[in-house]
């Protein structure tokens, strides 16, 4: 309220002045509660519901009271995803044409949504609804990453009024970086702590809040959680229920699930399995070390799965103990598929496998049994993969069905009255929100915040909660990930599956009749070209008219671009300071670069962490313990460079220089007072890619080795700053993460 709109009257006081109070937010009768639950890359088949032998009781439940839909897409990688559930508009139209970390200068990949799509929780503000987003965000650009810098893209700016999770497009579930609101958390180590857990318990703790503080609203949760992406963290416990479980291997549970798709009415009987894909060995060609990895790697997944089922049913049991299932829309999704990114043989950790160094047989037998413990970051193979999305090709990032086919689920008792019914309809993510608005009797915002909306393009899936053979009302879908581009049109799809660094010219498009061929196995391109021609005009029609342009099959790349635009080159570290993020940590990979630390005051018994940066996966920590000064650089999780000096009572300037002496290899030297302490060399470092968490200063967040811990606050010494300065680029940084996932 301001003078201008007040409509009441004031005198001189109380008593000769009339208030007035504006009339509150529109509500909707019978407005129901909202519930989004988002898995990361679960493959179309991994639920029990959709034929899986993982055990995800309280997910098959809802398909049980609810429905399944079998024809339902979505990007081929998450941010484009979640940029369409929420916008109901297609991802590139909204800027989010990639993950968010392969922004560039163009429309369609600002890597945030652009205010023209206002999201869900924008939408449903002005009816009165408490909004809340829980866990995985990644609908921000790096440039939005700074504490200091603006939160229009985070989710507080975009309609929700608390969120707790993290910003980036994985996360250690052990010892996650974390955010709460608009500020980093400083996290308080736990024995048992599990970030799925912790992300439940504060969705449940939101919806708690909302409904005891303001009863008779609706709300609308947003729960984003991290499983099944890698890493693959899980208790042990859950890891042991399926022991055994795999030793089959991935082409007998592909068969098997086929068998059980089709029993439960999911495909028809004359669905087969498409071929297997590229670099996916026969599981007989295994020699038997190799299948026992194989098998322990896809037991986690498994059990990592069935926790978070676990979890979604406590939250579920919270809804029912409160008498807020019957008017609860409950919409459950996977964003992709699933994730070929192990490669053939998987791995204990991933980030080493993808940016480093393969890992070799004997080191994954080796360390088999820290297999989803805090000390892996593991990731299946890809034949597992394979078998995620059965019975279709190809994987996440990929716009075969492999990529863009996903489990869907919808519970909802007060508009649904079919219980466990399927629904054949072919849909897409950018679906759900017209579905909920036209349920609600709403139309989305012309005009939101002085923006300009772009219309909705998805179509309203509610006609099919009644209508289960009603014809598909959606007419036309395009897709596109990193190159890969496909179209469906009225039951016909047309794919090209792009090769990095080719011509896009000269990618050959395949041509599939969907309605009668749901694998994608029977190209017809060459019987029918005058039906391919069409398709690919209409394909490049919806890319002019959407933002898909200009075509670009960097991946990596466009980040390190950024980085080297945007990231400086010298920071002043301030003891105390908010956790700088991965993603914006001093950029000192491959090249010479100098940290010193101005200590004042030390005491005898000075203790604690002066700088630490990434985890004990590719990380470095300078820490005062036992009179000593330590500096510690982590390749990987078994290979630790460590240097100390005494620490001398009084003022103390510490040094760390590294000198690069070749590609991706250098050496390590520690100064203290000026005097030379020690050296290391580093045949191979780690890039700032590989890392897996932030930066601190004067206390740590995630463990970078198992010295100075707890990771509590530096006593017995003040300390100044701690300056870190980064030399030019080497060039020679550019592509060894995309040029690993180009030879899988």
């Amino acid at each position: 309220m301001n003078k201008n709109s007040f409509e009441g009257r004031i005198g001189r006081t109380w008593h000769d002045s009339e208030p007035w109070y504006p009339a509150p937010p529109a509500q909707t009768p019978g407005a129901p509660n909202i519930l989004f639950i988002v898995l990361d890359d679960v493959g179309y088949s991994d639920l029990g519901c959709y034929g899986s032998e993982i055990q995800t009781p309280r997910m098959d439940a809802l398909a049980g009271a609810g429905l399944r839909y079998s024809n339902f897409h979505v990007t081929a990688m998450c941010s484009p995803t979640r940029a369409a559930l929420l916008t109901g508009r297609n991802a590139h139209a909204v800027g989010m044409g990639a993950i968010a970390e392969w922004s560039t200068g163009f429309p369609g990949y600002q890597g945030r949504i652009t205010p023209e799509a206002a999201t869900i929780a924008q939408m449903l503000l002005p009816y009165d609804y408490g909004t809340y987003a829980v866990g995985k965000w990644h609908l921000a650009n790096m440039g939005d990453y700074p504490t200091g810098g603006s939160r229009e893209y985070w989710p507080l700016g975009k309609g929700f009024n608390r969120w707790y999770g993290f910003l980036g497009g994985f996360i250690d579930h052990w010892n996650p970086d974390l955010h709460e609101d608009n500020h980093p958390v400083q996290r308080e180590p736990r024995k048992g702590y599990h970030l799925t857990e912790d992300l439940v318990d504060h969705a449940i703790g939101y919806v708690r809040d909302h409904v005891t503080s303001a009863p008779g609203r609706p709300w609308l949760t947003y729960l984003a959680l991290g499983a099944g992406h890698w890493p693959l963290h899980v208790p042990q416990e859950w890891i042991d229920k399926y022991k055994g479980c795999f030793d089959d291997g991935w082409d007998a549970v592909r068969e098997k699930r086929l068998v059980r798709q089709k029993t439960m009415g999911l495909l028809t009987a004359e669905t087969s399995l498409a071929p297997p894909n590229p670099n996916v060995r026969a599981w007989s060609s295994l020699l038997p070390q190799e299948q026992a990895l194989c098998a322990k790697l896809q037991e986690t997944y498994a059990g990592f799965l069935s926790h978070a089922d676990d979890q979604i049913g406590r939250l579920i049991d919270y809804l029912a103990s409160t008498g807020q299932m019957e008017n609860t829309a409950i919409v459950l999704l996977s964003d992709n598929g699933a994730s070929g990114e192990g490669g053939p043989t998987g791995a204990v950790n991933i980030r080493r496998h993808m940016s480093m160094e393969r890992e070799t047989l004997e080191y994954g037998l080796a360390h088999i049994d820290k297999i989803g413990s805090e000390y892996s970051f593991p990731h299946y193979p890809m034949g597992w993969a394979q078998a995620s999305n059965t019975p279709l090709k190809w994987f996440k990032r990929n716009t075969h069905g492999g990529g863009i086919r996903a489990p869907l689920l919808v519970h909802w008792p007060a508009k649904i009255r079919e219980q466990g019914g399927i629904r054949h309809q072919y849909h897409h993510v950018s679906d759900i929100v017209p579905t909920l608005l036209e349920t609600l009797g709403l139309q989305p915002p012309k005009v939101h915040h002085g923006h300009e909306q772009i219309p909705l393009h998805g179509v309203s899936m509610a006609y099919s909660f009644e209508q289960a053979d009603a014809p598909t009302r959606k007419q036309t879908q395009h897709f596109e990930m990193a190159g890969d581009r496909a179209v469906w049109h009225s039951g016909w799809k047309a794919v090209a599956r792009h090769t990095k660094g080719d011509d896009f010219d000269a990618d050959r498009w395949e041509l599939y009749h969907l309605d009668q061929d749901f694998a994608e196995i029977k190209d017809l391109a060459d019987q029918h070209p005058g039906k391919l021609r069409e398709l690919i005009d209409l394909w490049w029609e919806e890319a002019h008219r959407f933002g898909v342009l200009p075509l670009d099959d960097r991946d990596v790349e466009r980040s390190l671009e950024w980085s080297r635009r945007q990231v400086p080159r010298r920071f002043e570290l301030q003891p105390g300071m908010a956790r700088l993020d991965r993603q914006l940590v001093p950029p000192i990979n491959d090249r010479s670069w100098r940290m010193h630390a101005q200590l004042r005051e030390v005491q005898p018994g000075a203790h604690g962490i002066l700088v630490a940066c990434g985890s004990r996966f590719g990380g470095y920590q300078l820490h005062c313990q036992n009179s000593m000064a330590v500096f510690t650089y982590a390749v990987h999780e078994s290979l630790v460079h460590r240097l100390e000096v005494s620490l001398a009572l009084g003022d103390t300037l510490l040094e760390v220089s590294f000198a690069r002496t070749g590609e991706r290899a250098g050496r390590f030297d520690l100064w203290a007072n000026g005097k030379h302490a020690g050296s290391a060399q580093v045949k191979r470092t780690w890039l700032i890619f590989g890392m897996t968490g932030g930066l601190t200063c004067g206390h740590g967040n995630i463990p970078v080795t198992d010295e100075c811990l707890p990771l509590n606050a530096v006593s017995g010494l003040r300390m100044e700053h701690v300056i870190i300065e980064v030399d030019a680029d080497s060039q020679l940084e550019t592509n060894s993460f995309s040029a690993i996932l180009q030879e899988q």
